[in-house]
């Protein structure tokens, strides 16, 4: 559909624009670059069990979100969050939508620390009373050079170069112009407002850069910047597992299975941040890396996962019943049935409740969808064997 055809509001949920679902309120926190402190973490813990359904479930924008808010909540949770440093815009709070990549600064992979570019990138997004209209959906990311943030489709993308400089990249395209990193947060800014204009000088009610036609050449022209460097992708996974850092001690990617974060888990997490520099990235995979010699004993008896060859990694879901109204199979219960019984695979696994496909991650993955009756894997029903389809699909031997 064109964005011109659209009539559809734009209802991505937020701290105060809270989506009413069928178990609930829902509320979306935004955590740019998915940082987090362990007091923070226990904040929002505290929130869920004491107004909603008691966990935190991490989606695949490296936000957090809040189930089943009772009526009166979201008041009371805006109040909490403001005062914690979680909300401190209350115009821009659905248009922070900012990934880094979650590794950015720790490891020997990582060309430069684009975190205090994500950050001024913010203060300087919420300075900016126009930019408050931006669509719920619109993306920005900062890749530190990896490539780790090349398929999450961002509208509004800058990847560091081995040169020391960046590449901005619009609208999930691999070629774009070169900018110096001094100019980051502003060229970004600026990208943002040339999507506004070029969106109004069309008439459209366009959500993202790629559904304008030519979209992103037009922005370009408007940044006066021209669209001649290309990059390559890298992989789009973070497994779970120890990372060296540069400073000699080791950080721990933790992933949270189905990206349900229960109140014990949370807890965990939070008592092990304490124990290293008291932080914690919530990363677009389900997982939160902890730094500074993170320790494991404490996470696997929670239910958390720390091992690369666990099942658990790349596997993601959407609600579900009985939380959503339009699903049609208790998706995450069927999903904790089958993944144990499949080794781990090549190919991430997404299992939604209906052809909407809520929270499916980005590139390629298995496509589980509930069918009423059973499932279609990749579009095809699924006769028998859940588990044997699943694996031969994932690419297990």
């Amino acid at each position: 559909m064109t964005s011109s055809a659209r009539t559809q509001p734009d209802r991505c949920p937020g701290v105060l624009a809270v989506h009413q679902a069928a178990d609930g309120g829902l509320a979306r926190v935004r955590l740019p670059g998915g940082l987090l402190s362990a007091e923070q973490l226990r904040l929002l813990a505290a929130a869920s069990i004491e107004l909603g359904d008691g966990n935190l479930e991490l989606t695949s924008r490296g936000n957090i979100q809040i189930r089943a808010l009772r009526p009166g909540a979201p008041q009371q949770l805006s109040d909490r969050l403001y005062a914690a440093g979680l909300l401190p815009s209350i115009s821009h709070e659905r248009v922070r939508n900012i990934l880094a990549s979650p590794l950015s600064g720790i490891d020997h992979h990582s060309q430069y620390d684009v975190l205090p570019l994500a950050a001024e990138f913010d203060r300087l997004l919420c300075r900016r009373p126009e930019l408050a209209g931006l669509p719920g959906r619109f993306l920005f990311a900062l890749d530190d050079g990896r490539g780790d943030l090349g398929a999450v489709g961002a509208d509004v993308a800058v990847r560091v170069l081995p040169t020391q400089t960046a590449v901005l990249l619009l609208g999930g395209e691999s070629r774009g112009a070169e900018i110096t990193l001094d100019e980051v947060p502003a060229v970004m800014v600026a990208a943002a407002e040339a999507f506004l204009a070029e969106r109004a000088a069309q008439g459209s009610e366009a959500w993202r850069i790629a559904e304008l036609p030519d979209g992103a050449v037009q922005i370009y022209k408007r940044l006066g910047l021209l669209q001649a460097t290309a990059v390559e992708h890298a992989s789009t996974e973070l497994l779970a597992g120890p990372y060296e850092q540069t400073d000699g001690r080791t950080a721990l990617v933790v992933t949270v299975p189905l990206g349900s974060l229960s109140p014990a888990q949370a807890a965990a997490l939070a008592d092990v941040a304490d124990r290293g520099d008291g932080q914690l990235r919530v990363t677009p995979w389900r997982s939160v890396v902890l730094g500074g010699q993170a320790s494991v004993r404490d996470l696997e008896p929670a239910g958390l996962v720390v091992e690369p060859g666990s099942s658990w990694n790349g596997v993601t879901a959407c609600a579900g019943k009985p939380g959503c109204a339009k699903a049609l199979a208790d998706v995450r219960a069927d999903a904790r049935e089958v993944t144990p019984r499949i080794p781990a695979g090549r190919r991430p696994v997404h299992w939604s409740g209906c052809e909407r496909r809520c929270g499916r991650p980005a590139g390629g993955f298995v496509d589980l969808v509930a069918a009423g009756n059973g499932y279609a894997l990749d579009g095809v029903p699924v006769a028998a064997g859940l588990a044997e389809a699943v694996a031969a699909a994932r690419g297990v031997q």
